[in-house]
């Protein structure tokens, strides 16, 4: 790469943005060439890396990085201990839309996982149709909150069950609305690491009246192997903080509300959904 007079003066997250690009672009990028771009030192770019691993973004590799391989994903267990802070906030948003007498439908992930608990000590009473084993333990704890769960077969690293049998099960269903965690809300959607979660999902969504994604900031940007929803499908998105740059164009040109703890969306209008 050669060094580039916009390139200087990045702040870290337009560096880390610059990174993913090389990436889709280069099967390997040198922490050496990327120090020369950024006229930063090259100690500045291993803690790029190091973080935009931690993320799931990338893979760390001999002098640089290489592209995440596609279809790969980090387990519950080891995201449940990530951006703690920021699923918190954003839980406690989703719960205020929540009111008693609703029934929901609440995938699996970390992120749901927190806004079960927000639920669960809420005190409304609710029906919550889940295929998480986590999601309907915590939810369980609630006397308040009738839980049912899905069969399908088991994924041990997610808690999750998955399969035709499961979206089989949520067609029996209509719910007032639905809560879906997912890896990656970019302009082009929502998409997910685990095929699997992309048909559970998406059945939750034709289910539902109205739709509402659970996703924290560290994963604007991020496209992953399974399309889920288009930009335009989002419903309601709840997170930590308002997107910027391309993407909160985007949603506002598609008229998606956004919520987070500060921030209402302008745009009160959930489209029908078009999968």
């Amino acid at each position: 790469m050669d060094t580039r007079a916009e390139y200087k003066n990045l702040t870290k997250a337009e560096r880390h943005q610059q990174i993913l690009l090389e990436l889709r672009l280069a099967p390997h990028v040198r922490i050496s060439d990327l120090a020369e771009t950024f006229s930063v030192t090259t100690e500045t770019v291993r803690r790029d890396i190091a973080d935009l691993a931690t993320r799931g973004l990338l893979q760390k590799s001999h002098g640089g990085a290489s592209p995440r391989a596609p279809g790969t994903h980090r387990v519950l267990d080891e995201r449940q201990r990530e951006h703690v802070s920021e699923r918190r906030q954003l839980a406690q948003v989703a719960v205020t839309t929540v009111d008693n007498g609703q029934s929901i439908m609440i995938d699996a992930g970390a992120t749901t996982m927190e806004f079960a608990r927000a639920l669960a000590l809420s005190g409304k009473t609710v029906t919550a149709i889940t295929n998480s084993l986590q999601v309907a333990m915590i939810l369980g704890t609630a006397p308040d909150i009738n839980v049912i769960m899905t069969p399908g077969q088991y994924l041990n690293d997610e808690a999750a069950l998955v399969g035709t049998e499961t979206c089989q099960f949520l067609r029996q269903y209509h719910v007032d609305a639905c809560y879906l965690g997912a890896s990656g809300l970019d302009v082009s959607g929502v998409s997910e690491t685990i095929q699997s979660f992309s048909a559970i999902k998406q059945t939750m969504l034709e289910q539902s009246s109205a739709r509402r994604f659970l996703i924290d900031s560290s994963k604007f940007g991020t496209r992953h192997l399974a399309l889920v929803a288009g930009i335009g499908d989002v419903g309601i998105l709840i997170s930590d903080t308002m997107p910027t740059d391309d993407l909160a164009a985007t949603l506002q040109n598609k008229r998606v509300t956004v919520l987070t703890n500060r921030v209402l969306g302008r745009s009160k209008t959930e489209a029908p959904l078009n999968l």
